[in-house]
């Protein structure tokens, strides 16, 4: 995706070839959704593992939550300022659903299986 000045390089992870769903979830955002989450992103690539609550919280180990309004994107760190964005949701309870969670949790263990390929 992009490196900010100064601050963090910023990667989509895909499953295989064109299938990157952080990128299929961000086109499908309008409206207030679609600012968030890229106001959201902006303050990720500038301030990496410094962003707290409210816009950032740990989810489980190496897996976080930017937080907009409803607006959800789960990413992890790499070595060497690397942030890796796995997937989004619309969230529509306080919870974030079983299902989402472990298809998250998922990305995340294939994106550290497959690390150097992420580059």
């Amino acid at each position: 995706m992009a490196t900010v000045p100064g601050g963090w390089q910023v990667e989509e992870y895909a499953r295989s070839g064109d299938d990157v769903p952080i990128r299929a979830f961000l086109a499908g955002l309008e409206g207030r959704d679609a600012n968030q989450a890229a106001a959201l992103l902006l303050k990720l690539a500038a301030r990496g593992n410094q962003l707290r609550p409210p816009d950032s919280q740990q989810v489980d180990e190496n897996l976080f939550e930017l937080r907009g309004h409803q607006v959800r994107i789960f990413y992890m760190f790499l070595p060497g300022r690397r942030i890796v964005l796995l997937a989004g949701i619309i969230k529509k309870q306080d919870r974030i659903p079983r299902r989402d969670l472990d298809r998250v949790r998922a990305y995340q263990a294939d994106a550290r299986r497959r690390r150097p390929q992420l580059q």
